[in-house]
Protein backbone atom coordinates (compact mmCIF):
# COMPACT_ATOMS: atom_id res chain seq x y z
CA UNK A 1 0.00 0.00 0.00
CA UNK A 2 1.22 3.77 -0.55
CA UNK A 3 2.10 5.55 2.85
CA UNK A 4 -0.57 6.89 5.17
CA UNK A 5 -3.67 7.84 2.49
CA UNK A 6 -4.68 11.57 2.24
CA UNK A 7 -7.71 12.07 4.60
CA UNK A 8 -10.46 13.62 3.50
CA UNK A 9 -9.64 16.76 5.57
CA UNK A 10 -6.40 17.16 3.86
CA UNK A 11 -7.54 17.47 -0.11
CA UNK A 12 -8.83 20.70 -1.07
CA UNK A 13 -12.56 21.38 -1.06
CA UNK A 14 -13.32 21.01 -5.07
CA UNK A 15 -10.73 18.15 -5.56
CA UNK A 16 -12.30 16.10 -2.86
CA UNK A 17 -15.83 16.76 -4.20
CA UNK A 18 -14.75 15.86 -7.58
CA UNK A 19 -13.31 12.54 -6.20
CA UNK A 20 -16.06 12.05 -4.05
CA UNK A 21 -18.66 12.64 -7.03
CA UNK A 22 -16.22 9.67 -9.09
CA UNK A 23 -16.69 7.51 -6.15
CA UNK A 24 -20.88 8.17 -6.37
CA UNK A 25 -20.91 7.74 -9.97
CA UNK A 26 -19.00 4.28 -10.42
CA UNK A 27 -21.96 3.01 -7.99
CA UNK A 28 -24.37 4.40 -10.48
CA UNK A 29 -23.79 1.61 -13.44
CA UNK A 30 -20.95 0.69 -15.55
CA UNK A 31 -18.37 3.25 -16.95
CA UNK A 32 -15.04 3.11 -19.12
CA UNK A 33 -13.45 4.65 -21.47
CA UNK A 34 -10.67 4.54 -24.19
CA UNK A 35 -7.08 6.54 -23.73
CA UNK A 36 -4.98 6.70 -26.62
CA UNK A 37 -2.31 8.72 -26.93
CA UNK A 38 -2.04 11.69 -30.04
CA UNK A 39 1.05 9.96 -31.43
CA UNK A 40 0.29 8.64 -34.63
CA UNK A 41 -2.18 7.08 -36.56
CA UNK A 42 -4.26 4.13 -34.45
CA UNK A 43 -2.74 0.91 -36.14
CA UNK A 44 -4.94 -2.26 -35.96
CA UNK A 45 -3.19 -4.04 -32.13
CA UNK A 46 -4.79 -0.19 -31.34
CA UNK A 47 -8.29 -0.84 -32.93
CA UNK A 48 -8.77 -4.25 -31.65
CA UNK A 49 -8.34 -2.85 -28.13
CA UNK A 50 -10.60 0.08 -28.76
CA UNK A 51 -13.30 -2.29 -30.10
CA UNK A 52 -12.66 -5.09 -26.89
CA UNK A 53 -12.79 -1.89 -24.72
CA UNK A 54 -15.89 -0.47 -26.30
CA UNK A 55 -18.00 -4.27 -26.67
CA UNK A 56 -17.07 -4.52 -22.95
CA UNK A 57 -18.94 -1.46 -21.91
CA UNK A 58 -22.28 -1.53 -24.59
CA UNK A 59 -22.79 -5.20 -23.89
CA UNK A 60 -23.28 -4.25 -20.07
CA UNK A 61 -25.31 -1.41 -21.25
CA UNK A 62 -22.63 1.04 -19.86
CA UNK A 63 -20.85 4.79 -20.83
CA UNK A 64 -17.40 4.21 -23.11
CA UNK A 65 -15.36 7.41 -22.38
CA UNK A 66 -13.01 9.17 -25.36
CA UNK A 67 -9.75 10.19 -23.14
CA UNK A 68 -7.26 11.72 -25.04
CA UNK A 69 -3.50 11.41 -23.27
CA UNK A 70 -1.72 14.09 -24.86
CA UNK A 71 0.06 15.52 -21.29
CA UNK A 72 3.28 14.85 -23.24
CA UNK A 73 3.60 17.43 -25.70
CA UNK A 74 7.00 16.72 -27.15
CA UNK A 75 5.52 13.23 -28.45
CA UNK A 76 2.26 15.04 -29.79
CA UNK A 77 1.92 14.83 -33.51
CA UNK A 78 0.10 17.32 -35.83
CA UNK A 79 -3.52 15.47 -36.56
CA UNK A 80 -3.18 12.65 -34.75
CA UNK A 81 -5.84 13.64 -32.41
CA UNK A 82 -8.22 14.38 -35.19
CA UNK A 83 -6.85 10.93 -37.37
CA UNK A 84 -8.10 8.85 -34.42
CA UNK A 85 -11.21 10.50 -33.41
CA UNK A 86 -12.14 9.67 -37.67
CA UNK A 87 -11.18 6.08 -36.94
CA UNK A 88 -13.09 5.53 -34.53
CA UNK A 89 -16.11 6.99 -36.11
CA UNK A 90 -15.87 5.11 -38.93
CA UNK A 91 -15.62 1.69 -37.67
CA UNK A 92 -18.79 2.83 -35.76
CA UNK A 93 -17.13 3.09 -32.23
CA UNK A 94 -18.88 6.28 -30.73
CA UNK A 95 -18.57 7.62 -27.13
CA UNK A 96 -20.44 9.13 -24.74
CA UNK A 97 -20.15 13.11 -23.86
CA UNK A 98 -17.49 15.16 -25.00
CA UNK A 99 -13.92 14.07 -25.78
CA UNK A 100 -11.64 14.34 -22.89
CA UNK A 101 -8.59 15.76 -23.29
CA UNK A 102 -5.90 15.81 -20.02
CA UNK A 103 -3.88 18.78 -21.59
CA UNK A 104 -6.90 20.77 -20.16
CA UNK A 105 -6.70 18.92 -16.71
CA UNK A 106 -3.40 20.10 -15.95
CA UNK A 107 -5.03 22.09 -13.01
CA UNK A 108 -6.85 19.22 -11.74
CA UNK A 109 -3.39 16.95 -11.34
CA UNK A 110 -1.49 19.93 -9.89
CA UNK A 111 -4.03 20.62 -7.14
CA UNK A 112 -3.69 16.48 -6.35
CA UNK A 113 -0.46 16.93 -6.55
CA UNK A 114 0.16 19.68 -4.37
CA UNK A 115 -2.29 17.97 -1.86
CA UNK A 116 0.12 15.01 -1.52
CA UNK A 117 3.50 16.90 -1.54
CA UNK A 118 2.04 19.06 1.82
CA UNK A 119 0.95 15.59 3.57
CA UNK A 120 4.36 14.66 3.64
CA UNK A 121 3.91 12.11 0.64
CA UNK A 122 6.33 13.14 -1.92
CA UNK A 123 10.32 13.66 -1.97
CA UNK A 124 12.38 15.11 -4.28
CA UNK A 125 14.31 13.05 -6.35
CA UNK A 126 17.74 13.61 -8.72
CA UNK A 127 18.41 10.31 -10.14
CA UNK A 128 19.88 10.84 -13.69
CA UNK A 129 18.55 8.78 -16.24
CA UNK A 130 22.10 7.25 -16.50
CA UNK A 131 22.23 6.15 -13.27
CA UNK A 132 18.77 4.43 -13.07
CA UNK A 133 19.85 3.12 -16.23
CA UNK A 134 22.95 1.43 -15.00
CA UNK A 135 20.97 -0.39 -11.81
CA UNK A 136 17.59 -0.78 -13.91
CA UNK A 137 16.12 -4.79 -14.52
CA UNK A 138 17.20 -6.72 -17.12
CA UNK A 139 15.96 -6.13 -20.34
CA UNK A 140 11.98 -7.48 -20.38
CA UNK A 141 11.71 -7.40 -16.60
CA UNK A 142 10.18 -4.64 -14.83
CA UNK A 143 12.77 -1.38 -13.54
CA UNK A 144 12.36 -1.07 -9.87
CA UNK A 145 13.61 2.06 -8.47
CA UNK A 146 16.30 0.97 -5.49
CA UNK A 147 15.29 4.24 -3.52
CA UNK A 148 18.26 6.01 -3.36
CA UNK A 149 16.98 9.78 -3.10
CA UNK A 150 14.64 8.25 -0.32
CA UNK A 151 16.41 9.81 2.80
CA UNK A 152 18.41 12.29 0.88
CA UNK A 153 16.93 15.45 2.18
CA UNK A 154 17.69 18.42 0.26
CA UNK A 155 15.66 20.74 -1.05
CA UNK A 156 12.43 21.22 -4.21
CA UNK A 157 14.45 23.38 -6.10
CA UNK A 158 17.49 23.28 -8.56
CA UNK A 159 20.62 22.30 -8.42
CA UNK A 160 23.52 22.77 -10.79
CA UNK A 161 20.54 23.96 -12.87
CA UNK A 162 18.61 20.72 -12.63
CA UNK A 163 15.34 20.17 -10.65
CA UNK A 164 14.59 17.01 -9.26
CA UNK A 165 11.45 14.27 -9.85
CA UNK A 166 9.24 14.32 -7.40
CA UNK A 167 8.36 10.59 -6.45
CA UNK A 168 5.35 9.13 -4.00
CA UNK A 169 7.18 7.05 -1.06
CA UNK A 170 5.40 3.48 -1.06
CA UNK A 171 5.58 1.27 1.93
CA UNK A 172 6.09 -1.74 1.96
CA UNK A 173 3.06 -4.51 1.07
CA UNK A 174 0.88 -5.47 -1.73
CA UNK A 175 -0.89 -3.67 -4.00
CA UNK A 176 -3.94 -5.13 -5.01
CA UNK A 177 -6.86 -4.34 -7.95
CA UNK A 178 -10.00 -6.59 -9.22
CA UNK A 179 -8.54 -8.27 -12.47
CA UNK A 180 -10.95 -10.36 -14.89
CA UNK A 181 -8.62 -11.41 -17.46
CA UNK A 182 -4.78 -11.31 -17.13
CA UNK A 183 -2.67 -12.56 -13.62
CA UNK A 184 -4.35 -12.02 -10.48
CA UNK A 185 -4.28 -7.92 -9.73
CA UNK A 186 -1.53 -7.65 -7.40
CA UNK A 187 2.33 -6.62 -6.99
CA UNK A 188 4.53 -5.90 -4.16
CA UNK A 189 5.35 -1.82 -3.72
CA UNK A 190 8.79 -2.68 -2.85
CA UNK A 191 10.36 -5.34 -4.45
CA UNK A 192 7.74 -4.93 -8.20
CA UNK A 193 7.00 -1.30 -8.48
CA UNK A 194 9.26 1.04 -6.34
CA UNK A 195 8.35 4.68 -5.38
CA UNK A 196 6.67 6.50 -8.47
CA UNK A 197 7.42 9.68 -10.41
CA UNK A 198 4.34 11.64 -10.32
CA UNK A 199 6.63 14.67 -11.63
CA UNK A 200 9.10 14.25 -14.22
CA UNK A 201 12.19 16.53 -14.06
CA UNK A 202 11.53 18.20 -16.78
CA UNK A 203 8.04 19.77 -15.30
CA UNK A 204 6.19 17.47 -16.74
CA UNK A 205 2.98 15.43 -14.87
CA UNK A 206 3.55 11.85 -15.16
CA UNK A 207 1.24 9.27 -16.69
CA UNK A 208 0.56 7.61 -13.28
CA UNK A 209 -0.61 10.83 -11.51
CA UNK A 210 -2.96 12.11 -14.40
CA UNK A 211 -4.05 8.16 -14.84
CA UNK A 212 -5.22 7.62 -11.66
CA UNK A 213 -6.91 11.04 -11.07
CA UNK A 214 -8.82 10.62 -13.95
CA UNK A 215 -9.91 7.27 -13.24
CA UNK A 216 -11.67 8.19 -10.04
CA UNK A 217 -12.58 12.03 -10.89
CA UNK A 218 -14.76 10.68 -14.21
CA UNK A 219 -15.89 7.80 -11.83
CA UNK A 220 -14.53 5.08 -14.14
CA UNK A 221 -15.86 1.99 -13.25
CA UNK A 222 -13.79 -0.73 -15.84
CA UNK A 223 -10.75 -0.58 -17.23
CA UNK A 224 -9.94 -2.29 -20.74
CA UNK A 225 -7.02 -2.13 -21.78
CA UNK A 226 -3.96 -4.21 -23.62
CA UNK A 227 -1.84 -6.45 -21.26
CA UNK A 228 1.07 -4.09 -21.78
CA UNK A 229 -0.14 -1.76 -18.93
CA UNK A 230 -0.92 -4.71 -16.10
CA UNK A 231 2.32 -3.86 -14.48
CA UNK A 232 2.01 -0.02 -14.41
CA UNK A 233 -1.44 -0.60 -12.91
CA UNK A 234 0.11 -1.09 -9.47
CA UNK A 235 1.72 2.00 -9.66
CA UNK A 236 -1.57 3.95 -10.59
CA UNK A 237 -3.19 1.81 -7.46
CA UNK A 238 -0.71 3.61 -5.57
CA UNK A 239 -1.76 6.72 -6.62
CA UNK A 240 -5.58 6.28 -6.08
CA UNK A 241 -4.81 4.47 -2.43
CA UNK A 242 -2.59 7.68 -1.45
CA UNK A 243 -5.96 9.80 -2.53
CA UNK A 244 -7.92 7.59 -0.11
CA UNK A 245 -9.70 5.38 -2.88
CA UNK A 246 -10.04 2.00 -4.44
CA UNK A 247 -9.45 1.40 -8.33
CA UNK A 248 -11.72 0.35 -10.88
CA UNK A 249 -12.02 -3.20 -12.23
CA UNK A 250 -9.05 -3.80 -14.95
CA UNK A 251 -9.72 -6.56 -17.77
CA UNK A 252 -5.87 -6.77 -19.27
CA UNK A 253 -6.47 -7.97 -22.63
CA UNK A 254 -3.29 -9.47 -24.80
CA UNK A 255 -2.19 -7.43 -28.01
CA UNK A 256 -2.13 -8.02 -31.50
CA UNK A 257 1.01 -9.68 -32.31
CA UNK A 258 2.84 -10.54 -35.78
CA UNK A 259 3.49 -13.77 -37.12
CA UNK A 260 7.19 -13.65 -35.30
CA UNK A 261 4.71 -12.90 -32.07
CA UNK A 262 6.44 -9.26 -32.10
CA UNK A 263 3.70 -6.78 -30.48
CA UNK A 264 2.09 -4.02 -32.92
CA UNK A 265 3.50 -0.33 -32.28
CA UNK A 266 3.05 2.94 -34.09
CA UNK A 267 6.77 2.96 -34.01
CA UNK A 268 7.37 0.16 -36.49
CA UNK A 269 4.52 1.49 -38.57
CA UNK A 270 2.05 -1.51 -38.16
CA UNK A 271 -0.85 -1.28 -40.45
CA UNK A 272 -3.87 1.07 -39.18
CA UNK A 273 -6.94 2.50 -41.33
CA UNK A 274 -5.52 3.71 -43.83
CA UNK A 275 -3.26 -0.07 -45.03
CA UNK A 276 -7.02 -1.48 -45.02
CA UNK A 277 -8.84 0.96 -47.13
CA UNK A 278 -5.65 0.80 -49.44
CA UNK A 279 -6.33 -3.28 -49.54
CA UNK A 280 -10.07 -2.35 -50.72
CA UNK A 281 -10.90 -2.98 -47.04
CA UNK A 282 -14.95 -1.20 -45.63
CA UNK A 283 -15.61 -0.53 -41.60
CA UNK A 284 -17.26 -3.58 -41.94
CA UNK A 285 -14.72 -6.03 -43.59
CA UNK A 286 -12.34 -4.53 -40.91
CA UNK A 287 -14.39 -4.97 -38.12
CA UNK A 288 -14.88 -8.56 -39.17
CA UNK A 289 -10.77 -9.03 -39.42
CA UNK A 290 -10.91 -6.98 -35.72
CA UNK A 291 -13.08 -9.47 -34.29
CA UNK A 292 -12.21 -12.55 -36.18
CA UNK A 293 -8.52 -12.03 -34.57
CA UNK A 294 -10.31 -12.50 -31.00
CA UNK A 295 -12.40 -15.51 -31.86
CA UNK A 296 -15.78 -13.40 -31.48
CA UNK A 297 -16.56 -14.61 -35.19
CA UNK A 298 -15.48 -16.49 -37.91
CA UNK A 299 -12.57 -15.45 -40.15
CA UNK A 300 -13.79 -13.75 -43.06
CA UNK A 301 -17.07 -11.77 -41.05
CA UNK A 302 -18.37 -8.28 -42.30
CA UNK A 303 -20.41 -6.62 -40.32
CA UNK A 304 -21.28 -3.35 -38.41
CA UNK A 305 -20.57 -2.82 -34.65
CA UNK A 306 -24.34 -2.77 -33.83
CA UNK A 307 -24.30 -6.47 -35.72
CA UNK A 308 -21.52 -7.46 -33.77
CA UNK A 309 -23.57 -6.18 -30.38
CA UNK A 310 -26.32 -8.23 -31.87
CA UNK A 311 -23.77 -11.42 -32.01
CA UNK A 312 -22.39 -11.40 -28.53
CA UNK A 313 -23.23 -11.71 -25.12
CA UNK A 314 -21.14 -10.62 -22.10
CA UNK A 315 -20.57 -14.10 -21.06
CA UNK A 316 -19.53 -15.05 -24.48
CA UNK A 317 -17.22 -11.91 -24.85
CA UNK A 318 -15.65 -12.73 -21.35
CA UNK A 319 -15.03 -16.50 -22.16
CA UNK A 320 -13.35 -14.87 -25.50
CA UNK A 321 -11.09 -12.59 -23.58
CA UNK A 322 -10.14 -15.36 -21.34
CA UNK A 323 -9.24 -17.83 -24.39
CA UNK A 324 -6.62 -14.91 -25.63
CA UNK A 325 -4.70 -15.58 -22.49
CA UNK A 326 -1.32 -16.98 -23.42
Amino acid sequence: MASSPLTASALPCHLQALLEAGVRRRELGYRGRFAPSPTGALHRGNLRTALLSWLHARLRGGQWLLRIDDLDTPRNRSGAEAAILADLRWLGLTWDGEVLRQSERRGLYGTALSALRRQGLLYPCRCSRRLLADVSAPHGALAVYPGFCRDRGGGWGPEQGRLPSWRLRLAAGALRWPEAYAPPGALDAEAAIGDVVLRRADGFLAYHLATAVDELSLGISDVVRGDDLWSATGAQVAVMAALGAAPPSYGHVPLWRDAEGRRLSKREGAEGLDGYRQRGLDAAAVLGELAASAALVPPGSRLSAAELLQELSPGRLDRALRALQP
